[in-house]
């Protein structure tokens, strides 16, 4: 079984599934890089103050881009069934920076050229560091413990975000129960047909819980009359203001790039187990490569950087599809929507509610996946610190607004208000400074703590 993953992976082995199987999968794939990435360009655009038609246009390019990094990904790059799409890390530090820039005296255009120059300084780092073998270093500091609280935190800041999301939480705070109710009853679905349901139509879980909810909530709830705006050009350089030295912006775009390599760390080590293989040093650069050159394009038409997702991880438990295939052609069809602006302002009106509430059950494999990355070391009253400490660390600041950070300098409020970075960057300071072999011993009361 091994060796026949594996074999799918370099695209050797025989293909176990119809072309109409692979086609229902990639249009899986299709919702599930929709879903992930729609929200980034419209609510960057928000934060922002850009016009209407140049956000309608930001939405093009962004699925443009993102199909085509994909593609490439799965056909030279990585070679795994992985989606590559705008970074969630790179997602909090723009609208951080946004929303703390009226505070500081500094205008949005100012900050959008910071980050331009950040991006294209970051992946051209990317490209260079991943050339030079830095990914091997990556790969020797992040242990099992460090992987595992990465995949904790970011299992538990997704669906933080997908449950608001699928309960309709409005500004004042308050939950839309219409809303919840369908997208309560869509996740049911979704998690019943992976459990209960025949295999092949839990392979197609998710796509069905998709199309099953848009249909109720058209139904029910009305159909969404709203419009995408008509788009502006589809590539206009520097949208988000020209180039410029803001050192502040630059240096935090220079850490989050770094922290954005681990993404690719720790996507590829952790699907190289359900894949049952090794990624070669080759692979984690043409990786990082392609990263690094699609970071720089977003710098220059008005996008986030790009990163491998982990999160991939629960879609490929989820539906125990692994072939690249669909992946391959779930991002053509991905990159095709953002050549018609007709169909990506038909997409653009799935109902958000019904993306999150799929996604939420989707994620909670990535939990699965997280235990059973730490699960091997055996903790005790001292060694528990080494999980307990970074997560619950982690999940606090979550909780805690941004403004609370908004005191300290403004290149280290973005970092500082990031639950996800904070959490792994002290792991991997605890991991690399303490010797928790002398530690690893029996408890005062003679017992260890299961994993």
């Amino acid at each position: 079984m091994r060796n026949r993953i594996a074999n799918h992976s370099e695209g050797t082995g025989p293909l176990n599934r119809s072309a109409s199987m692979i086609g229902l999968a990639g249009l899986q794939w299709f919702f599930f890089m929709f879903t992930n990435t729609v929200v980034v360009p419209l609510s960057l655009g928000a934060a922002l103050h850009l016009p209407p038609e140049e956000i309608a246009a930001s939405l093009q390019r962004s699925f443009l881009l993102t199909g085509l990094v994909c593609i490439l990904q799965a056909w030279i790059g990585h070679r795994y069934a992985v989606m590559d799409g705008p970074a969630g890390v790179w997602w909090g530090l723009g609208l951080g920076l946004c929303s703390s820039a009226q505070s500081v005296g500094m205008s949005l255009t100012a900050v959008g050229g910071g980050l331009a120059t950040g991006f294209l300084l970051s992946g051209f780092l990317m490209i260079v560091l991943g050339a030079l073998g830095f990914g091997q270093l990556l790969k020797r500091l992040f242990s099992p413990i460090v992987m595992g609280v990465s995949l904790l935190l970011l299992t538990v800041q997704l669906t933080m975000n997908f449950f608001k999301g699928m309960i309709g939480l409005q500004a004042n705070g308050q939950m839309d129960p219409k809303v919840a109710g369908l997208s309560v009853a869509v996740a049911l679905l979704v998690g019943l047909i992976q459990l209960k349901g025949p295999k092949r139509f839990a392979n197609y879980a998710i796509l069905i819980g998709i199309i099953v909810g848009w249909i109720a909530n058209d139904l029910w709830l009305g159909a969404n009359q709203s419009r995408q705006a008509a788009a502006g050009p589809l590539f206009s350089l520097f949208p988000w203001g020209a180039p410029n030295l803001e050192y502040g912006i630059i240096v935090a775009s220079v850490i989050v790039g770094l922290i954005n390599m681990t993404n690719t760390v720790t996507a590829l080590s952790t699907v190289e187990k359900i894949y049952g293989t090794q990624t070669s040093d080759a692979r984690y650069k043409r990786s990082y490569a392609l990263t690094g050159l699609f970071s720089m394009l977003s710098a220059l038409f008005g996008l986030l950087p790009f990163g491998l997702f982990t999160s991939s991880v629960g879609l490929l438990e989820s539906t125990k599809i692994l072939e690249r295939s669909a992946l391959i052609a779930g991002a053509a069809m991905f990159a095709l929507l953002g050549l018609a602006p007709s169909l990506s302002g038909f997409f653009s009106m799935m109902p958000s509610s019904i993306g999150n509430a799929v996604l939420f059950v989707a994620y909670l494999q990535m939990f699965g996946t997280a235990l059973r990355t730490i699960r091997s070391v055996e903790y005790n009253s001292k060694t528990i610190f080494r999980v307990a400490l970074p997560v619950l660390l982690g999940i606090s600041i979550m909780n805690t607004p941004p403004q609370a950070f908004a005191a300290f300098p403004m290149f280290v409020s973005p970092l500082l208000s990031n639950g996800l970075v904070m959490g792994v960057l002290l792991s991997l300071v605890m991991e690399n400074s303490v010797d928790w072999t002398k530690l690893d011993t029996a408890a005062p009361d003679g017992k260890k703590l299961n994993a």
